[in-house]
Formats: structure tokens, sequence, C-alpha cells
């Protein structure tokens, strides 16, 4: 693995049985993703792209090949050793925004903070910071249902880069926004690729999204890789 790779993937498999049916999500993918890069994930639903993101993040191992990131094979870790992964390395954010209702916004944000037992000042203060970063530092005390989408987007933003992780997995972070709200959120997204070198793995199935923002785009169909280009026209 090169020092500029962040993430490499060797043939890397992902099948599944459904009775006596092999199901192959992701099949005998091979790819390089370098530090600070902003990858699009494009492809039509069951190509394979959420399995994809998942085997990165650790949340599921591969049935056969690599899954190198930051120069550990996920492939070989414990239970363990993938958690910590999550916690340290990656930072997660979905369609749905999984904030847990009965806590206020400062809470859901700090949570990844209890896990790595981080002091409970420190994890308060880190916390907010993460909020006001995101605009929603007249927020904290708020509930998510007292938030609109986008705010509730913003809030999970901030939870999933708290840890301050070297890369940012998204997997369609504006699926349930409106157009202007998305178009904030992915102008946030940005500015962390930009200003912290953040790099970020975005699963979308809307290649205008994926032109606007991401300087690589990756399309699957079938759980296979079926193209690779840079984005020549990507806004600044």
């Amino acid at each position: 693995m090169s020092s500029q790779s962040m993430i490499q993937l060797q043939d890397v498999c992902r099948h599944y049985s459904m009775g006596d049916t092999l199901i192959p999500a992701v099949d005998g993918i091979s790819l390089e993703i370098s530090t600070g890069e902003f990858v699009a994930l494009l492809g039509s639903s069951g190509s394979g792209k959420s399995s994809l993101l998942n085997l990165m993040a650790g949340l599921d191992r591969a049935t056969s090949g690599c899954v190198v990131v930051q120069g550990s094979n996920l492939v070989e870790l414990s239970r363990e050793a993938l958690a910590k992964h999550r916690l340290k390395t990656v930072g997660m954010v979905f369609q749905s925004f999984n904030l847990i209702p009965s806590m206020n916004l400062l809470e859901n944000v700090e949570l990844p903070l209890r896990f790595a037992e981080i002091d409970r000042n420190q994890r308060e203060m880190m916390a907010q910071k993460a909020l006001e970063r995101v605009g929603l530092g007249k927020r904290i005390r708020h509930r998510p249902s007292e938030l609109s989408g986008g705010e509730q987007q913003r809030a999970s933003l901030a939870r999933a880069l708290i840890n301050q992780p070297r890369i940012l997995l998204a997997d369609e972070p504006t699926g349930n926004l409106d157009s202007k709200t998305g178009t904030e959120i992915m102008g946030l997204i940005r500015e962390f690729n930009q200003t912290l070198g953040t790099t970020i793995v975005m699963v979308t199935h809307e290649r205008a999204i994926a032109e606007r923002y991401a300087q690589r785009m990756i399309f699957l169909a079938d759980g296979k890789l079926v193209g690779d280009q840079v984005n020549s026209g990507i806004e600044k």
C-alpha cells in the first residue's frame, strides 16, 4: 500500500447465501482511494454501493480479498479491533439521520466520545465546537424531533466528525432532504474535505451531485466495478 493510499481493495467479494442461491453483493472489486480524495460511488439500486461502503467501514466483513484502510486489513481484524477502527478512523453519515430521539443534540454528538472514554467536560466542549462548526451552536439542547431534516443531518455530520476521523463515509447523505438543504449539506462535506483533508467516500444514485462535488466517480453494476473516471468538470 503506497503512502498516498488511504483505502485499498484487492479482489474484494461479499457474497450472501439465500437458501441455495448465492447473492454476489460485491464481486471481485479492486480499487485504491488516495488520502484526501473525494470519491463518489454510483450505480443503480442493488449495484453494491452500500455493501462496499459497509466493508470499508468495518460494519461488514468481506467473504474474500483484502480491505486495507489506513494500513490495516479489516478482513483480518478482531471484532474489538474493528470497533476501534469505526471509532477512530472512520465517521459515517447515513440517509436516515440515526439520532437518538430521547437525547438532545449535544448528547447525540458526544456519544462517540463516551465510547472512547473521553472525560465528560472535554466531551461537552468538543461536541459544542462540532455543532458550532455545522451551524447548530444555538440548538444544542434541542431534541431531534424539534429540528428540520437538514438540521438533523447537520447534527449527524457533527457526530461523524467529532473524533476527527481520517475518512468520512456518506451513504446517500442528501437522500431525505430537499434540494436546497441537500446543497447545504454537500457544501459542508466539501468544506471538511478541503479544509481538514478528510478523505470522502460518498454513495449516491444522483449523478448530478457526484459531478458537482466529487473529484472522482466510480461506477458499480451487479457488484462489479464498471467505470472509474476523474471528474474534470468539478466545481471549485
